[in-house]
């Protein structure tokens, strides 16, 4: 299994219609039951279209956990999404696990995942050819999404790429 990933990335890229860098970057992504409902992709929200699709095409799969104490037990500091995510990619010896909030990552890190994120998904693309502008990319995940990038960062990622 490549790659775990949880609601987050997922969403920020469909909303500002980069989801495709994923496939690109990891071939198939897959994510755990309580991430699917999260992605509410039957509500018509902005970004849930191309998540259909990708759900559709096969290359973002729902794999099931099995270890459910694991998922109490990482429950206690973080979402179900977080929590199954992490689960699963143990589960399956994941090369990577994408996530975006802090605490998942650094749960993940302790547990001797692999940790990306959207903006080391976007800065590899950027590095890779994929994106004209970072800066452009960057702004749309600000204004479209509300995705939090600090300014001091904004500003090193702009200046750097």
């Amino acid at each position: 299994m490549p790659v775990v990933s949880n609601t987050s990335p997922i969403l920020n890229l469909a909303i500002i219609e980069h989801l495709t860098l994923l496939r690109d970057q990891f071939y198939t992504v897959f994510i755990p039951p309580s991430v699917l409902e999260e992605l509410r992709i039957e509500e018509g929200l902005p970004g849930t279209v191309s998540i259909r699709e990708a759900i559709d095409g096969g290359w973002i799969k729902v794999g099931e956990v099995k270890d459910r104490k694991l998922v109490q037990v990482l429950r206690r500091d973080l979402d179900q999404g977080e929590a199954e995510a992490i689960a699963l990619a143990l589960e399956n010896k994941a090369e990577w696990t994408i996530l975006d909030e802090r605490d998942g990552r650094r749960i993940a890190k302790s547990l001797d995942l692999q940790v990306a994120g959207t903006l080391g998904i976007l800065l590899k693309a950027k590095r890779n050819g994929q994106l004209a502008s970072l800066k452009f990319v960057l702004d749309e995940l600000r204004q479209k999404a509300g995705f939090f990038i600090g300014d001091e960062l904004y500003e090193l990622l702009v200046r750097e790429n």
